[in-house]
């Protein structure tokens, strides 16, 4: 395996101070030490020790990387700060057969933790009331209405998840109606909303070093410790009930652990390796028909998550029914749920559809701001169900943090998409207090906002002098990070199943970066849609394929194309996938370069 990955280059991989898409290449160093201890404590080859190596996993962790079990990583959920409280109100609901809902997001994180939760209470006998907000009328979380429309209904109990935290004058309203709210969330908040309980890793307080959770792991760790407490006092046996399997819930935390891109790292880890192994039983009708809707079938991977099955239960929230997606999840009818996954089918390609003639605007708008650290791009009409999704485009094309905001009746609804080292949800929340954004919040690489179009100009203003007071942070965060290098020879289908022991992949440990060097373009064209396939010889006359999505417009498009015959340096993920019935190992391309400049 060795002999696959080249010696160490100096700092600027190859002297690549500007690829084709004007970023300086950095090769990720590893201690050889520390190397040859992970080679003997995991016996593992050379390059997945590198690998691993270089991203801080030492030979007592390593075992925990590489295979991660809940059984180990799960945390105690009372870390939490008011879980236990959070559990004594439910407990007392659940033995007053008070009625519940459940107040959910309507995005993939926010339909999954609703869906858990739904599963939870219906093993009890006790199915809660779902309501999932109105995107285009009602906007994100909890409103005063909608919680008094819940007690209207005779709920006694609301539980908000994914949501809730930063709704301090939905849930002053609510409590001064005297309706309880239970917060389940994990997005940060500087200040704890009126709540029964407020169980979010991000608040003040919480020392439980879990903010790296997205919703429905915070959501699953509230039915572990529920479940223990009905068990430990006998209210399973007393009421006749089973006890619930709660690993048949794990699909849905793998899945929306997945979409909601948070870290990766630690029980995260072990939330996707068995999300994944569930998922692939397709016990869950929901999920089993919309895999046969996308054509997906087991074995899945994080890529079918985030791709496949993620983008298609946002579609309802984005331009349909904003409830599409836990309907899906908690349908038990395969007839049912077939219908949902059809519906959702198609609204994703209306999203799509929708997507594209924004961001042919959006891009024309960020190409001129070449010299901006940020992108800022908004339009009249816009629809706010995809604003975000062309942030994201925008952020990946540019390599730039991007904010993207879509205007209709002098309100805008925006999102921002970032890079490793720029706080997107703090920026959000430092302007709202600010008074310069309506609303805002989110992620440390995600967040959404709302202003009024005579803010738009200052709001733009406050994002250019928080970008000039980051200075080289942010030039560091435009570097591309090589995790190790390869030949053609060496690009085997080997190499790609080794490097796929340090998965899953995803944020906070995204999928390595591999660079080929010196090798010449025998073969580079567009196809499909405007994708730029090529073929790349080394010295050895060994061949690697390689494409490029999406990229024929783009300067690395661009680049590749102008480099038939030439030499280049190239920088992507590897792929094997099978081809007229053999395995092909391909290039996915995330950069380029020039050679010999």
């Amino acid at each position: 395996m060795s002999a696959s990955v080249l010696e160490r280059v100096p700092a600027a991989a190859f002297g690549v101070a500007r690829s084709f898409t004007g970023r300086r290449w950095i090769l990720k160093e590893a201690d050889d030490d520390a190397v040859r201890d992970l080679m003997r404590a995991a016996d593992i080859p050379l390059v997945l020790a590198r690998l691993l190596a270089a991203r801080g996993v030492n030979a007592e962790t390593v075992g925990d990387v590489l295979h991660p079990t809940l059984r180990r990583l799960l945390p105690e959920p009372l870390m939490l700060k008011d879980m236990d409280k959070a559990v004594a109100r439910v407990r007392a609901a659940i033995e007053a057969g008070e009625r519940i809902a459940v107040f959910g997001d309507y995005d993939v994180d926010g339909s999954c933790s609703a869906a858990l939760l739904h599963d939870v209470f219906a093993a009890f006998g006790m199915p809660p009331r779902i309501y999932i907000p109105d995107r285009m009328g009602e906007g994100y979380g909890p409103s005063a209405r909608a919680l008094l429309q819940l007690q209207s209904e005779g709920t006694g109990l609301v539980i908000t998840v994914d949501c809730g935290a930063a709704a301090t004058a939905a849930l002053t309203a609510a409590r001064d109606a005297g309706l309880d709210v239970i917060v389940l969330d994990h997005h940060a908040v500087d200040h704890p909303p009126p709540a029964v309980a407020h169980v979010n890793p991000n608040q003040p307080g919480d020392t439980s070093g879990l903010g790296h959770l997205c919703a429905a792991g915070v959501t699953f760790l509230f039915a572990v410790a529920l479940n223990r407490a009905l068990r430990d006092g006998g209210w399973y046996a007393a009421n006749g009930i089973a006890e619930p399997d709660l690993r048949d819930e794990l699909d849905l935390v793998g899945l929306a652990t997945v979409c909601d891109v948070v870290p990766l790292v630690g029980v995260n880890r072990a939330f996707v390796r068995a999300g994944l192994l569930q998922l692939a039983k397709l016990q869950r009708a929901g999920l089993a028909a919309l895999a046969t809707v996308a054509g997906a079938a087991p074995a899945f991977t994080p890529y079918h998550l985030g791709f496949i099955f993620g983008p298609r239960i946002n579609a309802g929230g984005r331009v349909g029914r904003c409830s599409l997606g836990v309907d899906l999840l908690t349908a038990k009818e395969a007839a049912d749920a077939t219908q949902f996954a059809q519906l959702l089918d198609t609204h994703n390609r209306e999203r799509q559809a929708i997507e594209k003639f924004i961001l042919e605007d959006a891009i024309a708008i960020a190409a001129l701001q070449d010299n901006s650290p940020f992108l800022f791009a908004a339009g009249e009409g816009w629809h706010a169900g995809v604003v975000g999704i062309v942030a994201g485009r925008l952020k990946d094309r540019f390599a730039k943090p991007a904010f993207v905001a879509g205007f209709e009746g002098g309100m805008g609804r925006g999102s921002a998409r970032s890079v490793a080292g720029v706080d997107v949800g703090a920026i959000m929340r430092a302007a709202k207090e600010a008074g310069l954004i309506a609303g805002g919040g989110g992620h440390a690489m995600a967040a959404g906002f709302s202003l009024d179009a005579e803010q738009s100009d200052a709001f733009q203003a406050f994002l250019a002098v928080r970008f000039a007071e980051m200075g080289e942070a942010l030039a560091g965060a435009h570097d591309l990070q090589i995790d190790a290098l390869v030949s053609p020879a060496g690009a085997s289908e080997t190499l790609v199943r080794d490097i796929a022991h340090a998965g899953p992949f995803g944020a906070g440990n995204p999928e390595p970066l591999v660079a080929v060097a010196d090798a010449r373009v025998v073969f580079a064209d567009v196809v499909g849609r405007e994708h730029v396939r090529l073929r790349l010889a080394g010295a050895d006359g060994a061949v690697l394929d390689a494409i490029a999505f999406r990229a024929a417009a783009t300067p690395l498009g661009q680049g590749l194309l102008a480099a038939r015959g030439k030499s280049i340096h190239a920088v992507g993920r590897l792929r094997a996938e099978a081809w007229n019935g053999r395995m092909r190992v391909q290039l996915q391309l995330e950069d380029a370069a020039p050679a010999g400049v």
